[in-house]
């Protein structure tokens, strides 16, 4: 399968993230199957760090469409984002959970034989090895990518979670079961391991 185009990126923040349900994060030996994500849309959002303006952690946020960011949290966690919208726009969606694919072996060493994998933001960047080095990576071309897949299930929306401003916006997608609703692997409301 290729690497999403950087056109996929280029639109809509919100559109990007329920687009990004049901495609595969590669990095390295390891894959999974995004199945939660979380838009954040820039200035307005009190909840996204592009709220602040443009500064040298965010910079990466108002550049060009297609790269990560990744940025750590409550100072052990490091999380993955993907840039949307057009350059200078700015619009992220962060990566709340996978189903693992490939290098499930390699994950539980790096995860230390926790069950859950990849059921979280923080669980997920540990269990690939995405870390604030792949900050500003391109993900058209990369070493970490985003390749395309079809989205199979439904997709359930609900208020973001774990965050402390504007948090009854429906800005959290999950791709859940065609038979209960239920998520593939639901996250927890916090990142960590």
């Amino acid at each position: 399968m290729p690497a999403l185009p950087r056109s996929f990126y280029n639109r809509p923040t919100v559109d990007v993230a329920r687009d990004l349900l049901g495609k595969t994060l590669v990095h390295g030996e390891t894959s999974g199957r995004i199945i939660e994500t979380e838009a954040y849309l820039g200035l307005a959002d009190l909840a996204a760090h592009a709220s602040r303006g443009l500064t040298p952690r965010t910079r990466v946020i108002f550049g060009p469409p297609g790269h990560a960011y990744v940025y750590l949290i409550y100072g052990m966690h490091e999380c993955l984002n993907v840039i949307a919208e057009p350059a200078g726009t700015p619009g992220c969606v962060l990566i709340r959970a996978l189903t693992p694919l490939t290098g499930l072996d390699l994950m539980r060493q790096r995860r230390h034989g926790q069950k859950d994998l990849t059921g979280g933001p923080g669980k997920l960047t540990r269990a690939l090895a995405i870390t604030r080095a792949l900050n500003a990576t391109d993900l058209t071309r990369g070493p970490l990518r985003i390749l395309d897949a079809p989205t199979q299930g439904h997709i359930q929306v609900t208020p973001r979670i774990g965050i402390t401003q504007c948090t009854d916006w429906p800005l959290r997608f999950l791709l859940t079961d065609r038979t209960n609703s239920i998520p593939s692997t639901p996250a927890s409301n916090q990142p960590g391991t």
